[in-house]
């Protein structure tokens, strides 16, 4: 019987034909001397904007599977997991460049610490500059105004405000927090089984945001650690495929974290709670979205 891979990388690709090459290529095929499974689920697979043609034709070795349709972030990951057999698992986006130093650092700790469910490196964005969301609180109301309202970004060392994105902790430093980037996720398959037996690592129920917050926050209630490492780094094309409709984006965005919140944080259905996080996030996004308006600015970053 053949040895196990070592590592499975769930990749989920929607309208990334343009940069699914760069990310595959950066994979190394084997690592500590055993294989690397690359599962590729397209969300998209037409012709002129999926990547078959790229996987098939230059990736041989990667499970390339066509999806029916577009089955959102958190489904098409499940599909890609259930399919998968690695000891070690990472859920990581097609807009991502990672390299061998980022992915062997991150498999050794996790061999090491038992105590750690999901770890990610330092995400750098294409000018060099951190990808935020690559370390982030579980936040409250609090952080997610300073957020919303720029408070965070003019005092970015103040723990006070900048709880959101713990823009006062060192980059380079190492770390539990409340979560991490669903552009890279890497975890041992006994904790993924054990948080979701059946398979559904992701909850369906979010579409294509909110799915990576979900997902902390449930490892985080069963035991186990969120942790960045910024000792090493790979790099995050953030955006490629979803800046095309960006006020949607932006909503979506505001409108899933809220469904995370009532999902985790209202278990009795209290309608003052869900009263309170409809308003509160209500207000983050319309004050979010106005303030991008103002600046002309058409990145608003909630997560």
């Amino acid at each position: 019987m053949p040895e196990l891979p070592l590592l499975s990388i769930i990749i989920v690709a929607y309208k990334s034909r343009a940069e699914i090459g760069a990310c595959l290529a950066s994979v190394p095929r084997t690592l500590e001397s055993r294989s690397v499974e690359v599962v590729l689920v397209d969300n998209s697979p037409g012709a002129d904007i999926g990547c078959g043609d790229e996987a098939r034709g230059n990736f041989p070795g990667v499970d390339y599977v066509p999806a029916e349709e577009n089955l959102g972030f958190g489904r098409a990951n499940n599909r890609g997991y259930q399919r998968s057999r690695g000891e070690f698992v990472l859920f990581l986006n097609p807009d991502t460049i990672v390299n061998l130093g980022a992915l062997t650092h991150c498999l050794v700790r996790l061999r090491r610490d038992a105590t750690i469910g999901l770890i990610s490196p330092r995400l750098e964005l294409a000018d060099g500059s951190m990808d935020l969301a690559c370390r982030r609180s579980i936040p409250t109301l609090w952080d997610g105004m300073c957020r919303a309202s720029g408070l965070a970004a003019a005092f970015p060392r103040s723990a006070w405000f900048a709880g959101y994105n713990l823009t006062h902790l060192p980059i380079d430093g190492t770390y539990a927090v409340g979560a991490i980037n669903g552009a890279f996720m890497m975890g041992r398959r006994q904790v993924l089984l054990a948080i979701a037996p059946g398979g559904a690592v992701f909850d369906e129920r979010f579409f294509m945001y909110g799915d990576d917050l979900d997902l902390c926050i449930r490892v985080t209630k069963a035991g186990w650690r969120i942790v960045y490492d910024g000792h090493v780094r790979i790099t995050h094309l953030k955006g490629v495929s979803v800046a095309r409709d960006f006020e949607r984006m932006a909503r979506a965005i505001f409108d899933a974290n809220r469904d995370v919140y009532l999902k985790h944080f209202n278990p009795r259905g209290s309608r003052f709670v869900q009263w309170k996080y409809r308003l509160a996030f209500g207000a983050w996004k319309r004050v979010a979205l106005l303030r991008a308006r103002w600046r002309d600015h058409r990145q608003v970053r909630p997560v």
